[in-house]
């Protein structure tokens, strides 16, 4: 009876863990557009300043994935590769940190930012 009761609560709390440790997949609309809109918009929309240096437009889906003049800024499936986490992470050159002059995204923003790259980016 101990045993079946103990195999019973290890089955129970293993479910659990492993649901808690499941990847919620993450929405460009719910979780990505409002952290773009709060730190990117300022320079990343039409007539921009960000805008008109680089192309990058940050207004939608599509001219998020299009990139800037220069290429691509997301590879999805690759966070550690794309230059849009590279640029608020801090991991290129820090005079052109994103956002540009401003506060840093906080971490707990770029880590959603990461995990949609990481989840392919998707238009959801």
């Amino acid at each position: 009876m101990k045993t079946g009761l103990l195999r019973g609560g290890v089955l129970i709390a293993s479910t659990l863990f492993l649901a808690a440790c499941g990847q919620r997949e993450v929405s460009y609309k719910a979780d990505v557009q409002p952290i773009v809109k709060q730190h990117c918009l300022e320079c990343h929309a039409e007539g921009g300043k960000g805008t008109e240096k680089s192309g990058l437009l940050m207004t939608s889906h599509e001219s998020l994935m299009k990139g800037t003049k220069f290429g691509s800024i997301i590879k999805p499936g690759d966070s550690l590769s794309s230059v849009m986490i590279m640029l608020v992470e801090g991991r290129a050159d820090p005079s052109i940190k994103m956002p540009h002059g401003k506060e840093s995204i906080p971490k707990e923003k770029i880590d959603v930012l990461k995990k949609w790259v990481e989840q392919g980016a998707k238009n959801n």
